[in-house]
């Protein structure tokens, strides 16, 4: 019983510190969009074959893991910023601040 524990608590931690391949692909992606011209939609549906919506879903949860600032700290850091100024406009809209 105690190896099932061992053999569970290694495999937990591959998971947890280490990012999945789509997961270093996203953050390559979004790394490199500004080099391609055209809609970023259509390229993220052919890429990854998901709505906007979904990748916009899944980059936020990554970008708030450890694991992907240690993969690439100033993107990670530069998407951080840009969240955190959309939600302040967004929160200043809604109480009837000037921006």
């Amino acid at each position: 019983m105690d190896t099932a524990n061992a053999v569970n608590s290694s495999s937990m931690q591959n998971v947890v510190g280490e990012l999945s391949e789509r997961d270093r692909e996203v953050l390559d992606f979004e790394r490199q969009w500004w080099k391609y011209a055209g809609a970023k939609e259509q390229a993220v549906r052919d890429k990854f074959d998901m709505s906007s919506t979904r990748y916009y879903q899944v980059l936020n949860a990554l970008i708030d893991r450890p694991e992907a600032l240690a993969h690439d700290p100033l993107l990670v850091r530069r998407l951080r910023r840009l969240r955190a100024a959309r939600q302040r406009a967004r929160s200043a809209r809604r109480l009837g601040f000037e921006v």
